[in-house]
């Protein structure tokens, strides 16, 4: 690699080898800006709210003014740990500071396949332990108020109903949702081609009650098109006829949230958690809902488990014969 090249590099071999989205290269850039500053300090430092294609042209400059690249390949261990000190002034919490050496991880490990240095300093590296979360949750009775606020008479209101049945029958992520065209609904197979993270694909089943509410919105959809403007490839469309974006799906959902009186903290990701859980709580296998929901390792997956916990412990305790029966020692 010639000089002043390595971030823009890594940047670019994020988006277009490991197809990362641009929110997250966008992270990614900001971070190595903020360890570009750290190395090399200067005056106008860049914000972390910037966009992908700023932190890129920023890190170009950094490095073209003080030759960061050369701070870059003599990093040490010791030159990480320091820079983790330097961000605890910030107090951070602790996924923040985790994704900032995520960061850093990543891009010496692209230095190292591409042969600029031998050994990943940060590989010595330990991230901060994160709190557990578990995923908040719908229970059914929930989710069914939620999937009748939509007023199906109109057509917004059956495209509202039609994407909140697809995001709990499927589990897909709402940036998918909206990436679906009308060819990759099969009425006849009753499955979804998905385009997932990463641009890799997977089919997902959808249920008929979704089917027939996507099937309702269609009809609405169809007259209106005899009228206005609309996508012909797009299947959920917004009011001007173009491909709905996910702050949309987003602002409808928390409207409705409010009209079924549900915790307007829920988000459209709370129905893949639900879709999960739910699942679970039926007996389906780990294995099958991490193929559902499109996760690369099971250990992503495995997360659903805690939740079912009450469930499991329930269906013991109706199945196993020893149970409840109490002995006297």
């Amino acid at each position: 690699m010639s000089e002043s090249t390595l971030i823009p590099n890594f940047l670019s071999y994020l988006k277009y080898e490991k197809h990362f989205s641009e929110h997250t290269a966008k992270c990614y850039g900001a971070d190595l800006v903020q360890y570009c500053e750290f190395l090399a300090p200067k005056d106008n430092s860049v914000s972390e709210d910037g966009s992908w294609q700023d932190a890129t042209a920023a890190a170009t400059a950094v490095a073209q003014e003080v030759r960061i690249d050369q701070l870059l390949i003599k990093a040490t261990v010791d030159t990480i740990r320091d820079y983790l000190a330097h961000l605890s002034s910030y107090e951070y919490s602790k996924s923040t500071t985790a994704r900032k050496v995520a960061t850093l991880r990543s891009f010496y490990k692209f230095l190292v396949k591409r042969g600029v240095i031998e050994t990943n300093p940060v590989m010595a590296i330990k991230s901060p332990k994160q709190e557990k979360k578990l995923p908040k949750f719908l229970e059914y009775e929930e989710i069914q108020r939620l999937l009748n606020a939509p007023d199906t008479d109109t057509w917004l209101g059956a495209r509202d109903r039609a994407i909140l049945e697809t995001l709990y029958s499927t589990g897909l992520r709402v940036s998918e949702l909206v990436a679906l065209n009308m060819e990759d609904v099969d009425f006849l197979g009753e499955v979804v081609h998905v385009r997932g993270k990463g641009k890799k694909e997977r089919i997902a089943p959808i249920g008929s009650s979704a089917l027939q509410a996507i099937q309702h919105y269609i009809e609405f959809r169809n007259r209106r098109s005899q009228t206005n403007d609309i996508d012909p490839k797009v299947l959920f469309v917004n009011k001007h006829g173009n491909r709905l974006s996910t702050r949309s799906v987003r602002r409808k959902m928390d409207k409705y949230l409010l009209e079924a009186g549900l915790d307007p903290a829920i988000s459209p990701h709370t129905l893949r958690h639900s879709f999960a859980t739910h699942l679970l709580n039926n007996g389906a296998d780990l294995r099958s809902v991490q193929e559902l929901l499109g996760h690369q390792s099971l250990s992503t997956t495995q997360v659903y488990t805690h939740l079912t916990t009450a469930k499991l412990k329930e269906v013991y305790e109706n199945a196993h014969p020893r149970s409840t029966e109490q002995e006297s020692f």
